[in-house]
């Protein structure tokens, strides 16, 4: 994954034509401009270790998160993802509304992980609908 969103930030920064999922990698690394140096550095991005010990957020992870939600959005899985999505884009600008569903993606991805099972698409979205109630 650090090798696709650095070759999507560079083609973009060459102007050239951006294929599949590039796009939306493109529309998401733009809305974060603190990770432009990074993606412009594949050497620094390949080598740099975030360790959640350290506090350190992962740009990748970050990104890659931003990227299922914009796939959930587009095809509505799971089911009423996008209705929950707008409701919380009407209380929120766009991207913040990400960033909430990006919270609840994560914990569910978490879960998930430490229960060893498939994610609870029905907890993630309640999860979703609650940050869209405020």
């Amino acid at each position: 994954m650090r090798e696709f969103f650095c070759a999507a930030w560079r083609k973009h920064r060459e102007r050239s034509l951006l294929e599949g999922a590039e796009a939306t990698a493109v529309d998401v690394i733009i809305r974060h401009p603190e990770y432009h140096a990074l993606l412009a550095d594949p050497e620094l991005a390949a080598a740099q270790e975030y360790l959640p010990e350290g506090g350190q957020l992962n740009p990748f992870l970050h990104l890659s998160l931003h990227l299922a939600i914009a796939e959930q959005l587009s095809i509505d899985q799971p089911p009423g993802i996008r209705a929950a999505f707008q409701a919380l884009a009407a209380r929120l600008d766009p991207h913040a509304a990400e960033h909430r569903i990006l919270e609840c993606l994560g914990e569910a991805l978490w879960r998930a992980q430490r229960e060893r099972t498939t994610i609870d698409a029905v907890a993630y979205l309640e999860c979703v609908w609650r940050a869209a109630k405020g």
